[in-house]
């Protein structure tokens, strides 16, 4: 008899205990995500499976934890970029005329390969879908990196992720403000042949160039995050200029398309800006890093 009343009281009672569990979720959420932010770790894991474990097996079961753990961060990642790509298909077709302005629009272009129309509408989707993702890829990869951070550490990446979605978005429209039109000037009255492009050449030409410049927007914030981690010091950002700016130089014979130094320069430029302001932010964590360590490790 008791388990049929419990049962019956169970059956009545559920409506409202849905209807509490969906008042009180975003409140708990809110409590659990402040309590994960404020909560500081003993040890570091990445760290400890590589050093400072007692046995191999312990150090191999560790590994294997972060490798699981990073497989469903990417996995949530591919899901939310597939996502994104499916969204973008609503306004692929607009974005490939407006990306086709600094050539006289898609009437300049022609198809040549059968699935080609395809492939360009498929290529655009994509850049547009990783724009829109960006913000959440950035969140996940905090995630991922979050269990191994003190309190502090947790809250400036998070708070990080907006500068970094606002960098890429400022990469990829400095790339197609700036960096796109000068380009194409040069490209197409190099010679009198005239220039009728093919729409596969053109948007992958547009498409991986703001991608890899919007990547590129990311490394002072990276820079500043490596820093207040402890993994990187602006005296040697600084000490190693001139390696930087030689390693900048052939990244950016790689990454541009021609091979004229106008247009590398054009990459070239802003990519040595950045790791100039990079040091400066650098320095910056580091101040703020050795305000916040305790008295004996500064001592030390």
């Amino acid at each position: 008899m008791k388990r049929f009343f419990r049962s019956f009281w169970r059956v009545i009672t559920w409506p409202f205990r849905l209807i509490y569990r969906i008042v009180a979720w975003p409140f708990q959420t809110i409590k659990r995500s402040l309590n994960f932010l404020n909560t500081d770790v003993e040890d570091r894991p990445i760290l400890d499976t590589f050093s400072n474990l007692a046995t191999e097996e312990d150090a191999r079961a560790s590994f294997w934890t972060h490798v699981e753990a990073m497989r469903i961060h990417l996995f949530r990642m591919l899901i939310a970029l597939a996502i994104c790509v499916g969204i973008s298909f609503y306004f692929a077709k607009p974005l490939m005329a407006f990306l086709a302005e600094p050539v006289g629009g898609l009437d300049k272009l022609q198809a040549i390969e059968v699935t080609e129309e395809l492939g360009v509408f498929m290529r655009v989707a994509l850049t547009s879908g990783i724009a829109i993702a960006f913000p959440y890829l950035a969140f996940e990869v905090w995630l991922f990196a979050a269990p191994g951070l003190n309190s502090r550490e947790k809250k400036n990446m998070l708070f990080g992720i907006p500068v970094a979605v606002l960098l890429f978005l400022s990469g990829m429209a400095f790339t197609y403000i700036i960096l796109i039109p000068p380009a194409l000037l040069f490209l197409s009255g190099f010679t009198a042949i005239k220039a009728d492009w093919a729409a596969k050449d053109y948007f992958g030409f547009i498409t991986g160039l703001m991608l890899w410049i919007g990547a590129f927007f990311e490394f002072p914030l990276v820079i500043y995050v490596l820093t207040s981690l402890g993994f990187v010091k602006p005296q040697v950002l600084l000490k190693q200029w001139r390696l930087a700016v030689v390693i900048i130089a052939i990244i950016a014979a790689a990454v541009t398309p021609t091979v004229d130094p106008v247009n590398m320069s054009l990459v070239m430029l802003p990519m040595t800006a950045l790791y100039f302001i990079s040091i400066g932010m650098s320095y910056l964590a580091y101040a703020a890093r050795q305000r916040n360590m305790p008295a004996e490790e500064t001592a030390s």
